[in-house]
């Protein structure tokens, strides 16, 4: 099912306290990175969905990863860039796995944003930051019973253990400094604004759900409060 979100349902995040996990770098401590490579790629989706972007690389990245920044549209001169920050996932993006929502989550994010302009930070943070492998380890758990995270806790890993610097990096190096966030994850909005970026409106991704992705969506809004319609993410 897809619940489709207008951008005027989107909510100022004014209010919301800005938020840095302890162990992340403030503002003064990260280092700039720099434009490498900027080449103009056409894009093609299964559904026959195409467009035209910018595919750019980047130099000093603190992680040492190859994220790469996706600039679709042009935004208007009074608004700011609609920006997606999207951990890769193989399972999702590439085979159309139906245990998650990040292939329908990619696809829309792309449209979204060249119709109004901004970027897609494509970042190789697969598995919430704890890989592949380990990622597969926890599905295995899941079909015992656990959920994404619990499964996460008994391989002995994070939660979640992403950190968005680089992606704050990338942002500066493009020149963003204000942005609009795609996003249900309150942590991604948190984590930008606690690295000096300002993030003032918050745009909630579609609801994209499967019979096998339910329990996954509802774990991800009990433990770390995304804003998905909870009522909503019921098994059918």
């Amino acid at each position: 099912m897809r619940d489709s979100h207008d951008d005027a349902t989107a909510s100022s995040d004014s209010s919301e306290p800005t938020r840095l996990p302890a162990d992340l770098p403030t503002t003064a401590d990260v280092p700039a990175a720099t434009v490498r490579t900027r080449v103009t790629v056409p894009l093609r989706f299964g559904d026959g969905y195409t467009v035209t972007a910018d595919l750019v690389t980047f130099h000093g990245l603190v992680d040492g990863q190859e994220h790469v920044a996706v600039v679709l549209g042009e935004p208007a001169a009074d608004r700011a860039p609609l920006v997606r920050l999207h951990s890769e996932c193989l399972t999702g993006d590439v085979f159309g796995s139906a245990r998650c929502d990040c292939g329908p989550q990619l696809r829309e994010a792309v449209e979204r944003i060249a119709d109004r302009g901004g970027v897609l930070l494509y970042l190789r943070q697969e598995g919430r930051g704890i890989g592949l492998y380990n990622k597969l380890d926890a599905y295995a758990l899941q079909d015992q019973g656990l959920d994404t995270y619990e499964a996460n806790a008994a391989l002995g890993l994070p939660e979640d253990a992403r950190d968005y610097t680089t992606a704050a990096q990338m942002l500066r190096a493009l020149g963003v400094d204000t942005l609009d966030l795609l996003s249900n994850n309150p942590d991604k909005a948190a984590q930008l604004r606690g690295l000096g970026l300002t993030v003032t409106h918050h745009v909630p991704t579609g609801v994209f759900t499967t019979a096998q992705n339910v329990r996954y969506l509802r774990a991800k809004v009990i433990h770390t409060q995304h804003t998905l319609p909870l009522t909503e993410l019921t098994a059918g």
